[in-house]
Order: structure tokens, then C-alpha cells, then sequence
């Protein structure tokens, strides 16, 4: 190769290795980072090869690392760790193989993570503790902040959270899409909302404020959110309650922002305090919740601990299935990829289980053609 096409070569090189580091957040890819150099001390302490080209069956090793990454000796913090984080440090030696145009030495001749280290991860699954799960937020706590911060304190601060609890919790949003939490996160802009009149796409800058006020929906543009499908748009008409809507909660928040001329690329998530704007964060989401939680504990039952910021997309799930929503609709809103935490609200909704036994007595007298039976589950 010329010496010209050397050098070109090696600067496209760098550039799709940048793009490919990118395409994980920096957090995600720190992470990775910090589990393959404790492979490299691993590998360094027992005079190893840290690729193990010379090992005819590499796998045992891996195992070594894996279960002292679980029992905690290499682990970050000196303590045992979770079976997922044994298995993200191993996937992290594995995709740095890849990386290098190397074999995955955790994968099998067809592909698939060799059976010991499967049954070696499945083990850790087993004596886990279940993950904890926040519960879902009730529309009784969102309205409750709402009444507070806009009929009782009319404090600015708790009205930017107010409104954007409500946000989130009719659109089903992360933390991150809707409060600037960390580095890796990327909120709603300011130019990301859209509202309609109608058939009528307002224009922000120049519609009059009656128009605004006016407006029958509210549409959010997901661009670099995680996990978001980028240009998709969710939107949501009124609620028909005068607080405790996704437009109306739209509409202050950009009425506030205008007539504080704040940039339009600025977090929608934000207010002013002496002239400075401040962002909101997922903490002051979570503290304003569980304040509201203790309040309310003799009408919910939910307590402070129970909740975060986290629980108002499942909250909005939830409210949508007890509002017999199908299931793939909210899915689809909620832009989960499998079926999981549904299922998990299915279980937690009483409105919804409390039926079950009623249906289940009705409906259980059934019979069998001859010589029908009932397949056995091996794993049972």
C-alpha cells in the first residue's frame, strides 16, 4: 500500500473507532473500559497472555476471573457483585477480542457463550437477590404536587417540577428525557415541543399567547433520547382536567419559558432563580415524590422508599393498562423491546388481578376430548 493511502487509511481507521466508541454512552463505555483493564491486571498477576493465545481451552480461565469478579477480590469496590456485572466484565473481555478483529474466547464453535460459563452465570442468577423494583406512581401523587405548586405555594421551583412529573408521566419518559441528570443524558429541548390547534402546527415564536393557551395537543420529538427511535413523536390530546394534563403541563412550561426568552435549544425541564437558569434534576423529582408518598400514605399505601423518579413511566403504564389500553399500544408508547416490565405491572395492578378470581371461577368448568393431557414442563 502507497505510503499516501497508509496514512489515509490510518486516519479513517481512527475515525470509525471513535464512532464506534460513541455508539455506547461515555458511562457505558467507561464501564467496559475499567472491566478490561482489571482482565489485563487479572492476566498480568498470573503471567497470562491477556487474549490467551496459547491456551488450547481458554475458558477455565475466564471462569477464574468471573468468579473473582463475583466474590469481589478484583471486583471495583472489594465486595461481591450481582451475576450481571460478572457477566457484563466477561462481555466486555469478549467484545474487546472483537475489537480487535480476534475470537470471542466465550463463545463456542457455533457462536454461542460456551455452556460452562452459561451455567456458571445461571448459577449466580439463582442465589441472587430479585432485583428491587420502584412501584409505580398513582395519578393521586401527581395531582396532589400539581395542587401544591400551583393553587397553594406558586413557588417557581416546585411548579417546573410539577409540570414535568405530569410530562412524564403521561408520555412515559426516563429520567433522562426529561431531566438533565448526568452527562450521558440528553432531556426535551425547548424546540423538541411541538402543539397543535387543531389541524394548526403552532409556531412557537410567533403564535399569539390565546393560541397557546389554546392548544388541543402536545408533541414531543424524540432526537438523541436513549433508547428513542430518532424524528419518532409522541403525542397526547387534553386530559380534560385543567391541571392535570400532558397539554396543559406543555403549555405552562413554554409559556414560562417565553416570557423568559429562553433559547430554544434550551432543557424544557428548567426555571429561573435571580435571573439564573437552573435545570432539574432526577433528585429533586425523587424528593418531591416521596414527599408527596408520606403525604398521601392512608389514600395510596405507597411509601416514600417505595418510589423514584424512575416509577412515573411505570406509573403511566400502569394507568394505561387499568384503563384496559392494549397491551402492544402501551407498549409501543412506552418503547420497551420485550415484554418484561409489563408483565410486572400486569401482576402489580389490583384494579386489573382483583377481577382474575371472579373470571376464574366462572369460567372453570371445562372438559377434555378423550385421551387429552397436559404436557409436562421439564423445567418445573
Amino acid at each position: 500500500m502507497p505510503l499516501e493511502k497508509v496514512d489515509e487509511f490510518g486516519l479513517d481507521l481512527g475515525t470509525v473507532q471513535k464512532a464506534t466508541q460513541s455508539g455506547v454512552t461515555s458511562k457505558r463505555a467507561s464501564a467496559l473500559d475499567h472491566h478490561w483493564d482489571r482482565w489485563d491486571e487479572f492476566c498480568l498477576q498470573h503471567n497470562l497472555d491477556p487474549f490467551l493465545r496459547q491456551h488450547a481451552d481458554p475458558v477455565p480461565i475466564l471462569q477464574v476471573f468471573g468468579q473473582r469478579y463475583r466474590d469481589g477480590r478484583i471486583a471495583p469496590k472489594g465486595k461481591p457483585v450481582h451475576a450481571r456485572t460478572v457477566e457484563d466484565a466477561l462481555q466486555a473481555v469478549g467484545q474487546k477480542y472483537a475489537s480487535v478483529g480476534a475470537p470471542d474466547l466465550r463463545k463456542d464453535s457455533q457462536g454461542n457463550i460456551d455452556f460452562r460459563i452459561s451455567r456458571q452465570l445461571r448459577s449466580y442468577k439463582r442465589v441472587d437477590a430479585p432485583p428491587e423494583r420502584v412501584k409505580p406512581v398513582p395519578i393521586t401523587l401527581v395531582l396532589y404536587l400539581l395542587r401544591v405548586a400551583h393553587h397553594v405555594t406558586g413557588d417557581l421551583q416546585q411548579q417546573a417540577i410539577a409540570d414535568m412529573i405530569t410530562i412524564a408521566f403521561f408520555y412515559l419518559l426516563r429520567p433522562g428525557e426529561y431531566t438533565g441528570t448526568t452527562s450521558d443524558d440528553t432531556p426535551f429541548r425547548i424546540q423538541d415541543v411541538t402543539l397543535h390547534l387543531g389541524d394548526k402546527k403552532l409556531d412557537l415564536e410567533t403564535a399569539t399567547l390565546a393560541e397557546i393557551e389554546a392548544a388541543t395537543a402536545a408533541s414531543y420529538t424524540f432526537t438523541t433520547q436513549k433508547n428513542g427511535v430518532r424524528n419518532e413523536v409522541i403525542c397526547h390530546g387534553r386530559s380534560q382536567h385543567p391541571l392535570c394534563c400532558p397539554v396543559t403541563a406543555t403549555i405552562r412550561r413554554l409559556i414560562y419559558h417565553r416570557q423568559m426568552k429562553t433559547p430554544q435549544h434550551a432543557p424544557l425541564a428548567s426555571y429561573y432563580r435571580s435571573n439564573r437558569r437552573i435545570a432539574i434534576k432526577a433528585q429533586d423529582v425523587t424528593e418531591s415524590l416521596r414527599h408527596a408518598a408520606t403525604t398521601n400514605f392512608h389514600l395510596t399505601g405507597i411509601k416514600a422508599t417505595d418510589i423514584s423518579a424512575r416509577s412515573l413511566r411505570a406509573g403511566g403504564a400502569m394507568a394505561l393498562l387499568c384503563g384496559k389500553v392494549d397491551f402492544n399500544l402501551i407498549k409501543m408508547l412506552g418503547r420497551w423491546h420485550s415484554d418484561v416490565m409489563m408483565r410486572y405491572l400486569h401482576l402489580q395492578a389490583q384494579p386489573i388481578m382483583k377481577r382474575f378470581a371472579v373470571a376464574m371461577f366462572n369460567e372453570g368448568q371445562y372438559t377434555f376430548l378423550p385421551n387429552e393431557t397436559v404436557p409436562i414442563n421439564p423445567e418445573e
